[in-house]
């Protein structure tokens, strides 16, 4: 095991640096200026070249690089251009806000998809397997911002039931977390479908049905724990998406999460805030798939980590 975990973070880490590589290569070809963002309109080329001379932008690629990976490898991500603060304490202040939207995003996904992928496999072939099905796929197809909007008119401006946008309340994380859940439920509802199918036909089920034993206990004891595997998976792919945020969901609700900081940053060319929340993200996606790995093995022996 911790061999395996070592291996990981090796892997982690060299990925990262892929990372960080490519996304840097990406931003110094963009053609919009930091420079001039931060000077404003009205300032004098002399004012944008000191500027740029200041935050090292007029040296070659390859030095700027070398200066960004050896602030990285002592844990630096820089400071903001604009905000003038440490790039990790921007980041460290929205984690609060994306923790726990992940956290009720991966909850109401998982509630609704695995309660609808195992109805529709006890009813397969049945219209309500069919219901379901189109009530997944709608989910996976919809925009966000679409599914968004809609609940905000009804629940929020019609109903009034919840609040329009904003952060600090449970109140204020429903509807964010139904609108993400949605989308990752009709994934969930498609899987957990095929593989409790699956499941459901292989001998051992047909075994312990022939022993007497409650459908129920079938079903939950034999069945859901070698069907949910591929789930886990997926659960450690959400982890880390939504630990980067989701910008047009936090758009819509203002949700001040990492995907706001980001966004806020690509419109102003805050080139050192986007490089961060996107090796933010590449980690939670790593160490969020590395988790899954490690609970797989729990719920079934018989896999091992190499």
């Amino acid at each position: 095991m911790a061999a395996y975990i070592a291996r990981r973070l090796i892997q982690t880490v060299l990925i990262l640096f892929g990372i960080s590589f490519v996304t840097f290569v990406l931003l110094y070809l963009v053609p919009a200026d930091p420079a001039r963002q931060i000077a404003g309109r009205s300032a004098t080329a002399e004012t944008v070249e000191n500027i740029r001379e200041q935050l090292g932008l007029n040296l070659p690629f390859y030095q700027q690089y070398l200066r960004y990976l050896g602030g990285l490898v002592q844990g630096d991500l820089g400071r903001s251009y604009l905000q003038k603060t440490e790039v990790s304490a921007l980041i460290i202040s929205r984690l609060p806000a994306s923790l726990l939207l992940m956290t009720g995003a991966i909850f109401c996904e998982l509630l609704l998809g695995l309660t609808m992928g195992v109805v529709a496999a006890l009813k397969r072939n049945t219209r309500t397997d069919d219901a379901l099905m189109i009530a997944s796929f709608v989910g996976v197809s919809a925009p966000q911002f679409v599914i968004g909007i809609l609940l905000l008119y009804v629940f929020a401006v019609k109903l009034g039931w919840f609040p329009i946008g904003g952060y600090g309340t449970f109140a204020h994380l429903v509807l964010p977390s139904v609108t993400l859940g949605f989308l990752g439920a009709g994934w969930y509802a498609r899987m957990m479908r095929s593989s409790l199918i699956d499941v459901l036909r292989q001998d051992y089920i047909r075994t312990a049905r022939a022993t007497g034993l409650p459908r129920t206990k079938v079903l939950f004891g034999h069945a859901l724990p070698n069907a949910i595997l591929p789930i886990i998976a997926m659960i450690g792919i959400d982890i880390g998406l939504f630990m980067s945020g989701i910008v047009v969901v936090e758009s819509v609700f203002g949700w001040p999460g990492i995907g706001q900081l980001a966004w806020q940053a690509i419109q102003r060319v805050d080139i050192p805030i986007i490089m961060g929340v996107t090796l933010v993200s590449a980690c939670a996606i790593v160490l969020g798939n590395l988790l899954a790995d490690l609970i797989t093995p729990l719920i079934d022996p018989r896999i091992k980590l190499r």
